[in-house]
């Protein structure tokens, strides 16, 4: 399966913030939503960063509250990898697993097209387990 097909099924609605914003708009950015991280974007379609709830849980016993008033570009990740909605899921998962990446966004043509988490590479394979199990069953079963 490829990362395209996750994207078919979910929608490509990605949550951006810009550079400017404070962590503490993030953090109600992120609990509006329901979501974990958001791609930091100056215009919604080129990427600066991603910024993550853990992020800001890391940063928080050094700098204390006054982390609420910073811009999130003090605590995002910069160097941020993505994927190709042409990339295979299960090469996805190696990357995100061997990373520790919870979100990684696709992007195309130098455009962010959308965000898959890791739940989403889950729930990708385990649907296509099913459905080979479900093949499987009915091959032994004489029903093919």
């Amino acid at each position: 399966m490829r990362i395209a097909e996750i994207l078919r099924n979910k929608g490509t609605a990605v949550t951006t913030v810009p550079p400017q914003t404070t962590v503490r708009e993030l953090l109600t950015v992120l609990a509006q939503h329901n979501i974990g991280a958001v791609v930091v974007s100056p215009d919604g379609a080129a990427i600066a960063g991603i910024v993550s709830e853990r992020d800001v849980v890391r940063h928080l016993p050094t700098h204390g509250a006054q982390l609420l008033d910073r811009p999130v570009t003090d605590i995002m990740t910069a160097k941020v990898r993505t994927c190709a909605p042409t990339e295979d899921v299960s090469s996805l998962r190696d990357v995100m697993t061997e990373h520790r990446i919870r979100h990684m966004p696709v992007v195309e043509s130098d455009r962010l097209i959308g965000i898959v988490s890791i739940g989403d590479v889950v729930k990708s394979e385990i649907t296509e387990l099913a459905a080979e199990r479900e093949h499987l069953v009915e091959y032994l079963q004489g029903n093919y």
